[in-house]
């Protein structure tokens, strides 16, 4: 009987020496998929960026608007300067059924002509 109990106990043993393996190879192929996800994604350091490289992005960024506001405003002058009749623009308001600024807007940027103000419009 106290080899049947060794027995029994001894195969319980193994079971349990068993599953243990199972767990631990089943941990290790867990593992190595963690392993294998860490070689395959982008890794990058986290770098410190200086308050100088900072400064000099922005004042990059700012130059650059300051230039477009200029040629922005020189451009808005430059329409400013061409003559325009009122009656034109009222034909493209009622014609078109656009606001008074925008049909004053294409025709100035038209040089008046009102045809070419009009296919402009219609391009858009």
């Amino acid at each position: 009987m106290a080899d049947a109990e060794h027995e029994v106990n001894g195969t319980e043993v193994e079971d349990d020496e068993q599953d243990n393996s199972q767990k631990k190879s089943d941990v290790k192929r867990h593992d190595g998929g963690a392993a294998d996800l860490e070689r395959v994604t982008d890794y990058a350091e986290e770098k410190e960026i200086s308050a100088a490289n900072i400064s000099s992005a922005v004042e990059q960024f700012g130059n650059q608007r300051n230039k477009e506001n200029e040629l922005r405003v020189a451009k808005e002058k430059e329409l400013q300067k061409v003559q325009v009749k009122k009656e034109d623009i009222e034909l493209i308001m009622n014609e078109l059924l656009v606001s008074k600024a925008q049909a004053e807007k294409v025709l100035r940027e038209q040089s008046g002509d009102v045809v070419a103000a009009l296919e402009a419009i219609i391009s858009n």
